[in-house]
């Protein structure tokens, strides 16, 4: 664990990607790294259409529920983790000893910052903040690595520093919906260096082309997966870690007994089912071609300074535009929560997260995005009075 007190990175867009130093477990660099999208559809925001949150909508399916709704019956016993944890081994090909699950990704990611002697672990960002956050509640001081947004967000290994022994990046990554090669990640490995892939989001990709997960032959290689973004599973709080069996036991003597609830792995093993697969995959490609509509709406805004990152892959689209504050106010007005994008180390004010949502959805967002944003001669029209909530901002 390092003590020593590094200088105060000062996160800055669309430069060279480098590595900056941060200080120590309280220091942000001025980024809120405990701020989510959930954030946005609170309080005053709970009427607002949601996408702030990636979660998929129309979730969890009705099967789904009458699988979890079942296991209430056995509420008395302890949570026993054996059938669960099998599954979601043979889902992967992988023996039982390679897998650990977890109460969602975010519970991994404290596993991690807690159970590994680690003396310089380096985020790739932008990304989700929690693996960061994590680190530093446990006490360690943490690098960046930052992607900028003129090479697209990708990551080069060479930006990596050779002696990081811990390496956190996203796959597809929240929020730059980046879908980094497997050959990529798969370079970053070196003797005493774990990485760690953050595959939250893989299983909407279709194919999970460049997916990591069941790998066996990358040393130090850690694959976190979540099953709550595709099944609509937030509350629940269910996912898993794939590595090798000597970090799974570490991992697992992290673990309070008994962290994953009973209603949580009757979810976790259905959701590794054939007929669960074959359902995310169709959703995929749903995912993909709605994804489509909305980046091409967007990029339809694009004479009024409008910028989305891309190729996006996830089931989110990070966008830059002028005033992004002031636009998402306005949407707010219009009812519509997206997730702001400055809480993310490597992006500044101008940038917004906006979730991937049926056609019908987009088609009305984008017609309240035309009223939020600025005019093409700098001013802006100001949206009509009366259609939502009021904006809080932060």
């Amino acid at each position: 664990m390092r003590t020593d007190m590094r200088a105060e990175e000062h996160a800055v867009p669309d430069r060279a990607a480098g590595v900056d130093g941060a200080a120590g477990a309280g220091e942000t660099g001025g980024h809120d790294l405990r701020h989510h999208g959930d954030a946005e559809v609170r309080d005053d925001g709970a009427a607002l259409t949601d996408l702030a949150v990636n979660v998929r909508t129309g979730t969890p399916p009705p099967w789904l529920r009458e699988r979890i709704a079942a296991s209430l019956d056995s509420l008395a016993a302890y949570p026993d983790g054996r059938a669960a944890r099998a599954a979601v081994a043979a889902r992967h090909g992988l023996p039982v000893d390679r897998v650990l699950l977890t109460a969602g990704a975010a519970e991994a990611f404290v596993l991690l910052a807690r159970a590994l002697k680690v003396r310089r672990p380096v985020v790739v960002h932008p990304q989700f903040t929690e693996p960061e956050a994590a680190l530093r509640d446990a006490g360690h001081s943490v690098d960046r690595v930052l992607l900028r947004e003129r090479d697209g967000f990708r990551l080069d290994p060479a930006d990596v520093p050779g002696d990081a022994d811990l390496v956190v990046v996203g796959n597809p990554t929240n929020p730059t919906s980046v879908l980094h090669p497997a050959r990529t990640l798969t370079r970053l490995a070196r003797p005493g260096r774990t990485v760690v892939v953050d595959e939250a989001f893989m299983d909407a990709v279709p194919g999970e082309r460049e997916a990591l997960a069941g790998r066996t032959d990358v040393p130090g290689l850690v694959v976190l997966r979540s099953l709550t973004k595709t099944w609509g599973l937030a509350g629940l709080r269910i996912g898993y870690v794939l590595s090798a069996p000597e970090t799974v036991a570490a991992l697992e003597r992290a673990q309070p007994l008994w962290p994953v609830s009973g209603p949580a792995l009757a979810a976790a093993t259905a959701c590794v089912e054939p007929r669960a697969l074959a359902e995310a995959a169709h959703a995929a490609h749903r995912i993909a071609a709605d994804r489509g509509h909305l980046v091409a709406g967007l990029t339809a805004f694009a004479d009024r300074g409008l910028h989305v990152a891309g190729p996006a892959e996830g089931p989110f689209v990070l966008v830059r535009t002028p005033d992004a504050a002031g636009v998402r106010r306005r949407l707010r007005t219009l009812g519509y929560a997206v997730r702001r994008g400055d809480t993310f180390p490597g992006l500044g004010p101008d940038w917004i997260r906006v979730a991937v949502r049926d056609r019908g959805t987009t088609d009305g967002f984008l017609t309240a995005l035309d009223a939020a944003l600025p005019s093409p001669g700098g001013g802006r029209a100001d949206p009509p009075e009366g259609g939502g909530t009021a904006s809080v901002e932060g």
